[in-house]
């Protein structure tokens, strides 16, 4: 039986999404595998330095991170996503794109290494000064590397980015914590950071198989500049989203108060560290194949993983909204409890931020990077006002509500916004949030209920309370979300194994 037209079309486009999802399947496989092996050991690091370290330590270092986050955006002007959505031969931009990721993060690093002091004042405490020029070195080794970087995403070589990224962490960890026992404070933090870059860039360097050459195209920097320079603005605007809070509470509240909530703001990225930096090692190369060969392929890929996000985010922020002070205690100690106020919320700000910054990944895929511009802007304007009075009002607690109400009130519909401007649809995506919604709606009930009705019981044992309303609410979700017949082909799969 012959097929018409739109089914011979339909089928192709089902079997290239399905050879773009094999490939980005077994990407996202090695960087979940990356992530989560680096980041349970810098967890364990973390748990190590806080034992070692004061709060006021994680407040100097909390003023340098802000400044390399905000670099690392901005540095190599976009290069890296340039690279792996580039319409064409590789080889033909490499050489051009080089040359400007250098060029530009040696002057970024030039420009930061003269305001920093100016920066480390604004951020209430001018001791951080040396510390914020150590640890943006490592903007030098991203622009060294940015496009063997974009060029291994590109071909779906995550395998040999998480390989890197693990011995990177090893010699960060071998640096970090000697230096910590020795007594180096900050520092202790920002070489490390730096040895890990360094040792991570080589290797990088290494696998991407691409020839040095020096070489300036002036067609190939334009179309680069055109989809970068936007990109980098919109990532620069968005570092200042995640750093103004350590800018704003250092001011206002001291360094004691920036380690409190710095430690929050850890733990609240810990998911978005994990699935969010390995989903994008994937998503943008994924999307820009699917862009590149058909449209309506794309929105096919949207509708299936957006859900799939939804769906892996909303447990671990149920967790962190109801056993906030149980989570932070169990695992750094009580006299870390404080941070446990800014932690509810900054949670939902972890949503936020996972869905805002999969939907920069489509934008960006589809060549439409102004639009994340604008999005970003306006949630950094409405963001800064609410950061200052929160902190005023309520400390900690009042800065992590601040962002809360302005990523929903503000960062989510300016996205829907952009996405729809770009000829992204919608709508077909919300059939599927139905389920992960209803879910964690319940399991926070459940979890809260039996939390009220077990303390009197556990007594200060965060343990249990994570172990008993934690796991009664996992399990709650669990039957909400996924459906009855993969829950049993799943069990009958594990009853043949065992």
């Amino acid at each position: 039986m012959s097929r018409s037209p739109e089914q011979e079309q339909e089928r192709e486009r089902d079997a290239g999404l399905s050879s773009i999802g094999r490939k980005a399947g077994r990407g996202l496989g090695w960087s979940l595998l990356g992530t989560l092996v680096t980041k349970i050991g810098s967890l364990a690091m973390g748990l190590v330095l806080a034992r070692l370290l004061a709060p006021a330590d994680f407040g100097l270092y909390a003023i340098a991170l802000a400044a390399s986050q905000f670099v690392m955006h901005i540095n190599d002007a976009g290069i890296i996503a340039a690279t792996v959505q580039w319409r064409g031969k590789l080889e033909d931009m490499a050489p051009t794109a080089a040359v400007l990721a250098v060029s530009f993060s040696t002057a970024v690093y030039g420009i930061f290494w003269v305001i920093a002091p100016a920066f480390a004042r604004l951020a209430g405490n001018e001791a951080a000064t040396p510390v914020v020029r150590l640890l943006t070195v490592i903007i030098l080794v991203d622009g060294l590397t940015a496009v063997r970087s974009g060029a291994l995403l590109r071909r779906f070589e995550q395998d040999k980015l998480t390989k890197a990224n693990m011995v990177g962490f090893v010699a960060n960890a071998a640096l970090a914590i000697p230096l910590a026992a020795g007594g180096a404070g900050a520092y202790s933090f920002a070489a490390g950071q730096v040895a890990a870059s360094v040792v991570t860039g080589v290797l990088v360097f290494l696998a991407a198989r691409l020839p040095v050459r020096i070489a300036v195209d002036r067609e190939i920097a334009a179309r680069l500049l055109r989809f970068g320079l936007p990109l980098a603005g919109s990532l620069g605007i968005e570092s200042l989203l995640v750093n103004t809070d350590y800018v704003i509470v250092g001011d206002v509240l001291g360094p004691a108060a920036l380690g409190y909530y710095l430690l929050a703001f850890n733990v609240s990225s810990w998911v978005p560290g994990l699935v969010g930096t390995a989903v994008r090692y994937v998503s943008v190369a994924g999307f820009s194949r699917l862009a590149e060969n058909d449209p309506e392929a794309l929105e096919l890929g949207v509708r299936r993983t957006v859900p799939l996000l939804v769906a892996g985010v909303l447990p671990a922020a149920v967790l962190m909204c109801t056993l906030a002070h149980e989570i932070v205690v169990f695992l750094y100690g009580a006299k870390w409890a404080p941070a446990a106020d800014a932690l509810r919320f900054l949670a939902v700000l972890m949503v936020v931020r996972m869905l805002v910054s999969f939907a920069f990944d489509i934008l960006t895929s589809i060549g439409a990077t102004k639009w994340t511009v604008w999005v970003n802007l306006g949630w950094v304007v409405a963001l800064v006002g609410a950061l200052l009075a929160g902190t005023h009002l309520a400390g900690i607690r009042g800065t992590a509500i601040g962002h809360a109400v302005v990523a929903v009130l503000v960062a989510l519909p300016l996205t829907a916004w952009a996405l729809s401007r770009a000829g992204v649809r919608l709508w077909p995506v919300l059939p599927g949030l139905v389920r992960p919604l209803c879910g964690a709606a319940l399991a926070a009930l459940v979890i809260t209920v039996i939390a009220a009705v077990s303390a009197p019981l556990t007594g200060d044992l965060p343990v249990v309370e994570l172990s008993v309303a934690g796991g009664a609410g996992l399990l709650v979700y669990v039957l909400v979300v996924v459906p009855m017949s993969r829950i049993r082909q799943l069990t009958t799969r594990v009853v043949r194994l065992i």
